[in-house]
């Protein structure tokens, strides 16, 4: 098997989140129909991009489900010693955007295909790509939809984001959010007469400061994870004008990203409550006009799956390994295990550290290991 010209073709496609991943949805759906194998498009409600699923093998029972994203995050203003989207093969790495998150898995999985097709398989395999999962897992949910109508799902889900080959199985869930904080402008010589945005803003975001250091002191711990504890993060912060004039608007964003013992939604709301029944009422005293707001960004529930799954022991079978852990990054896992009820895990090649970056890449040896597994999994679902 030789995985390395996929990688490099699927490389080759700009699809970073804001742009359409059409050509490559295209390419991998002409990819299949060469080697017979019927796929379906969910596409988003624009149809400037599209989800894909496919079944290899008999379509009566359950299967393994093999799952990866298409997006890739941008390189804009990131310095590359070479062309993101041209795949470079230098000292046993391949460099380009996508080639660790996780271009890789897919073309590995699609490299294979044709040793799955030569097989008589008893079990299938389940092939799908979805998109914008790199702006909160956005495009699978509509591929979600489509499978909570089938009448046989897949038994078992692996997503191919980069462990190492280590299974993992669990992650934090997140909540992104906008405050929107509206004040009243004035000459800042004037200042009393005003609602300082930015200020009130200020006063949020150290609220929102202290409930996460409550959590790091006090919360729920687990220990499997780099960071045990449930966070809280201020992000980005954008208000003002000018000096000399009080600002009338203010808004940051914020996420929380919480362990399956913390329920995000119950934070959030202390966050809207401190704002609502603690900031307001001040605000409004001197504009009734004033107030906060808040903007629902982006979330996806974490992922949390017993070691004792049979997913488990599977995929640790195939990978050749005994021990299993979690991860600090976010995945599609969660919604797969909670929206359509499939047991999940993540495992695949390349590591989250050499993601997201200039000169982005990905070890031969990885590579190498997630075709071994690959057979692996053929050898275990053929007749």
């Amino acid at each position: 098997m030789n995985s390395l010209p996929l990688i490099e073709r699927l490389i080759a496609f700009d699809t970073t989140s804001a742009k359409s991943n059409l050509a490559l949805i295209g390419f991998v759906q002409s990819y299949l129909e060469e080697l017979g194998v019927d796929s379906a498009l969910v596409s988003s409600e624009d149809g400037l991009k599209a989800n894909l699923y496919a079944t290899i093998g008999p379509k009566d029972r359950g299967g393994v489900m093999l799952s990866g994203h298409s997006d890739v995050v941008p390189v804009t203003g990131q310095e590359w010693s070479s062309d993101p989207f041209q795949a470079l093969v230098k000292d046993s790495k391949i460099y380009g955007r996508g080639s660790a998150d996780m271009k890789s898995f897919i073309a590995v999985v699609l490299a294979t295909l044709p040793e799955m097709l030569a097989e008589d398989l008893r079990v299938p395999i389940h092939l799908a790509i979805s998109y914008d999962e790199e702006v909160g897992c956005v495009g699978v949910r509509r591929l979600l939809e489509m499978m909570a109508g089938l009448p046989i799902k897949p038994a078992m889900c692996i997503i191919g984001e980069p462990t190492g080959m280590d299974v993992m199985v669990g992650h934090k869930g997140k909540i992104a959010a906008r405050a929107h904080v509206q004040g009243l402008e004035c000459h800042s010589s004037l200042a009393p007469q005003g609602v300082n945005a930015i200020d009130y803003a200020a006063e949020l975001i150290v609220f929102i400061r202290r409930l996460a250091d409550s959590l790091a002191e006090g919360g729920p711990r687990d220990e499997a994870y780099e960071v045990p504890y449930t966070t809280i993060h201020t992000g980005t912060v954008r208000g003002g004008t000018a000096l000399n004039i009080v600002p009338k608007e203010c808004r940051f964003d914020f996420e929380i990203r919480s362990l399956p013992e913390d329920d995000p939604e119950a934070l959030l709301a202390k966050i809207e409550t401190f704002a609502h029944q603690e900031l307001e009422p001040r605000m409004k005293d001197i504009a009734p006009t004033s107030g906060i707001h808040f903007e629902r960004l982006s979330g996806y529930p974490g992922l949390d799956t017993d070691p004792g799954e049979e997913v488990v022991t599977f995929v640790k079978a195939l990978a050749g390994v005994n021990n299993h852990g979690k991860i600090a990054f976010g995945t599609e896992g969660g919604l797969f295990q909670k929206t359509v009820g499939i047991p999940t895990v993540v495992c695949g090649p390349g590591h989250i550290a050499q993601a997201h970056k200039p000169d982005e890449w990905i070890s031969l040896e990885q590579v190498a290991a997630c075709e071994r597994f690959m057979e692996r999994l053929i050898a275990r679902v053929r007749a």
